[in-house]
């Protein structure tokens, strides 16, 4: 069958380059004469076509046709189309080279889809894939042998050099820049991934955290920067790839969520201060300028948890929209408090050393990046998480403190029960507002709004607010800092044999 239709596309494709070549004689030229001014051969068609099959690191061309709809320049009087390795260079709007061209995109995606691209592997996109949780997961699917990874993070030179020294095989990954404080460069991303393989998960998994910062800090577009950077430019992104994503056999799109986000955790519940969105009228009032999502004072930590509460409401609300039109799984997960993260980075010293020891030895919560990495791929790859709409969880899914399990067996002993290390998968309950359908709606009308897309206008008015609701959301959001020593002991990368070298930050000679 795969044969038949190899041969049924050739065959398109000749019949297009024929009606093409026909087509250049009327016009009183050639494409046959490989000296023709008309056909050029591109040096750098050769490393394009093995970006698009497996080269670890994708070159940027910047020759091609598609380059000027990266930019804001107006497009050039001539337009490219390849056949294998030629390009031809044709007058703007000839009717052939367009077939010829749409015939090549079509044969390339079918190839991919069909896993003929040189290899049966799956593809998976993970934002923020160099460091941390993205990492270990990027890891453990590479190890599977089963999956082609490309890492989408902002900086591709470090990426390059975690790859390195973690030794991916060249064929098994590719690094595509994405900076997700830039809407602009979100869409570029979604762009270069129409063509080449087909992406089967998009795992959207980048965060900024910002507990220390004073003062709300902004991207060149106005929002706040954990506001864009974890909510905003992903919730564009998920929309730009559905199409995308759709193709796929088996389609799913992963937001990581938090306990943070979840008042109904002791996590999210019992630490101050909490996530919650209010009547969203901080995006209502427009967001640029607007330090939070609720429109009150800022506060990183509560910034950080609204957009994860964010994350969640979207991920639903996807499912809810579009999973029966699409077939696409839309899931989020708790994958353990990963408490040697470099996502702790914006933390005081003595914070970053205390917090792995009272997270195991008090909370029960501790989770190794590795071991975080493995509950993540599992969401990307288990077929038992292909059911859409679920918040997934492991060990308690952090509803209680940690209790002490008793047992013969050393893996099943210890302590329990706060969504910390071990335990099985299952379907999680997030917190009433995380499941408010409403406020959903209008989350996503708003940040719809934000990002540049069609929105319902009955959902984007600023919505009174009673004087108490007002002054919740600006009162205070956290506790006097407490100064501890900093002669704590540092004990990251020793709680767990598997946290051990396990973070790129150990890899690269420092914590990041």
């Amino acid at each position: 069958i795969v044969e038949s239709e190899h041969i049924s596309y050739l065959r398109m494709i000749y019949v297009a380059f024929a009606l093409a070549v026909l087509s250049a004689a009327v016009e009183g030229r050639t494409v046959s004469s490989a000296r023709s001014p008309v056909m050029t051969r591109l040096s750098q068609s050769r490393m394009m076509r093995n970006s698009r099959i497996g080269t670890h690191l994708r070159p940027t061309p910047k020759t091609t046709s598609m380059a000027w709809m990266d930019s804001a320049a107006s497009p050039p009087p001539t337009r490219e189309a390849r056949i294998g390795r030629t390009t031809f260079i044709q007058a703007e709007g000839n009717p052939f080279m367009d077939a010829i061209k749409g015939f090549q995109d079509s044969f390339a995606k079918s190839m991919s889809a069909g896993g003929m691209i040189g290899d049966n592997k799956k593809t998976v996109i993970i934002t923020g894939a160099s460091s941390g949780l993205g990492l270990s997961a990027t890891r453990e699917l590479l190890d599977s042998g089963d999956w082609h990874v490309i890492m989408a993070v902002r900086d591709p030179e470090k990426a390059e050099a975690v790859a390195k020294a973690f030794e991916f095989p060249e064929d098994s990954y590719t690094i595509e820049e994405l900076e997700l404080e830039s809407f602009e460069s979100v869409r570029r991303f979604a762009k270069r991934m129409q063509n080449g393989r087909q992406p089967d998960v998009l795992v959207c998994n980048a965060a900024l955290y910002l507990p220390a910062s004073p003062e709300a800090q902004y991207t060149d577009e106005g929002y706040e920067r954990s506001m864009q950077v974890n909510h905003l430019s992903h919730f564009l992104l998920l929309n730009l790839m559905m199409p995308i994503i759709q193709k796929a056999k088996d389609p799913r799109i992963i937001h990581v969520g938090s306990i943070t986000g979840n008042t109904n955790t002791v996590g999210g519940g019992a630490v101050w201060p909490w996530a919650d969105l209010g009547k969203v009228n901080g995006l209502a009032e427009g967001g640029k300028g607007i330090p939070m999502m609720d429109g009150g004072n800022f506060n990183g930590a509560k910034a950080y948890k609204d957009s994860k509460l964010a994350n969640m409401m979207t991920i639903l609300e996807a499912h809810r929209r579009y999973n029966d039109k699409t077939g696409i799984t839309f899931n989020t997960l708790y994958p353990g408090c990963i408490a040697e993260t470099a996502l702790f980075r914006d933390k005081k010293p003595w914070f970053r050393k205390l917090f792995p020891l009272f997270m195991k030895y008090v909370t029960g919560g501790y989770v190794s990046e590795p071991e975080a990495g493995e509950r993540l791929a599992q969401v990307v790859s288990d077929p038992m998480c292909k059911k859409s709409g679920v918040y997934w969880g492991w060990n308690g899914g952090a509803k209680t403190v940690a209790y002490l399990k008793v047992s013969s067996d050393p893996n099943e002993r210890g302590l329990v029960g706060a969504g910390g290390s071990g335990g099985e998968i299952f379907e999680n309950e997030p917190s009433a507002e995380v499941q408010n359908p409403e406020k959903a709606k209008r989350l996503w009308e708003l940040s719809a709004r934000a990002v540049g897309l069609p929105y319902d206008e009955q959902y984007v008015d600023v919505l009174p607010e009673t004087a108490a609701e007002i002054a919740a959301k600006n009162g205070p959001k956290s506790l006097p800092g407490i100064p501890l020593p900093n002669f704590v002991p540092d004990s990251r990368g020793k709680l767990d044999k598997r946290a051990a070298g396990g973070t790129s930050s150990a890899a690269l000679g420092g914590r990041q």
